[in-house]
């Protein structure tokens, strides 16, 4: 079906899902919610949630679900699986795979290729089977997936009462100072650049411990502890004490370190099984261009 474009004006109020079931009457306030979570509507370019207030200005558009229009398939990628039973598997994403189809990537992702491997959990939707959380596309390592939506649910679960294990490895600019730290601060979508997120006074929890594992010249190796998992957080959250994330081309500076993205990989998960109840955790090590750039530091500049 034909893209909708509309433009938020004076006395549209609220939020996004009612303002656009105001508008467009043909469409129940449920559909038009659902559209907005699968990613077939966009604010200014980008994604949003339902509940997002609108504003005079707002360019919207909406793509009307037709039967398929994004046309998920099974795709025969190689995976990195690092356990798997018949509830849930974990997998090692690496760096540039997008874990999800939307719009502008409809295909190779990481769900095309579980869709091929494995039956997965319906719970998150026609466009993110099995999903139950998810890490930006330049950032590479552990992810758990849920096979079926009894197992999706305990895993979610989990996530929202902050009792899984996440822990990442990250190379950021400059010299921390401390040993250690806890940077608790709101995050929501940035007023100045849609793209972003921010730290906003009224924005969700987002807390994130860090440990210094080394320091070099310029840059400083650390380890990152997860509370919350907002999304951006570790790279939103590090850049607001003046150490954003090596390559990281959103929220770091122009001159970095050469690579495809940021330095940050999700190196250890841990979770309570579905089933069985047993706590497990998993590891997965740096990938060879990170080695390689650790090495080189500290060749080069460590102390």
């Amino acid at each position: 079906m034909t893209p909708i474009q509309l433009k938020i004006e004076q006395g549209d109020s609220g939020r996004l899902d009612k303002v656009l079931a105001g508008r467009l009457t043909q469409f129940s306030r449920s559909k038009l919610q659902r559209w907005i979570s699968n990613g077939l509507v966009l604010v200014n370019g980008q994604q949003v949630a339902d509940k997002y207030k609108v504003k005079i200005g707002d360019q919207v558009v909406v793509m009307p679900e037709g039967p398929h229009p994004i046309d998920l398939k099974p795709e025969d990628i190689p995976l990195d699986i690092v356990y798997e039973d018949d509830d849930v598997l974990v997998v090692n994403k690496p760096q540039g795979m997008v874990v999800h189809p939307a719009p502008g990537h409809p295909d190779h992702t990481l769900v095309n290729a579980l869709m091929y491997h494995s039956p997965l959990s319906t719970i998150n939707g026609e466009f993110r089977p099995g999903i139950v959380h998810r890490i930006d596309k330049d950032t590479s390592g552990l992810l758990m997936v849920a096979k079926n939506d009894r197992a999706h649910q305990s895993l979610a679960a989990q996530l929202k009462a902050k009792t899984t294990k996440r822990e990442y490895i990250a190379l950021v600019h400059g010299r921390i100072k401390e040993e250690k730290g806890t940077i608790d601060a709101p995050l929501g979508r940035s007023r100045k650049d849609r793209k972003k997120q921010a730290i906003v006074a009224n924005g969700r929890h987002a807390v994130t411990h860090f440990k210094v594992l080394e320091r070099y010249r310029n840059y400083t190796l650390i380890k990152c502890r997860l509370e919350t998992g907002r999304t951006h957080q570790i790279r939103v959250h590090l850049a607001s004490i003046g150490h954003p994330l090596a390559g990281d081309p959103l929220y770091g500076p122009r001159k970095t370190l050469p690579g495809r993205g940021q330095y940050l990989h999700a190196r250890l998960l841990g979770f309570v099984h579905p089933t069985t109840g047993k706590e497990m955790v998993f590891t997965a090590p740096l990938p060879a261009y990170f080695q390689q750039m650790i090495a080189n530091l500290r060749q080069g500049e460590k102390d």
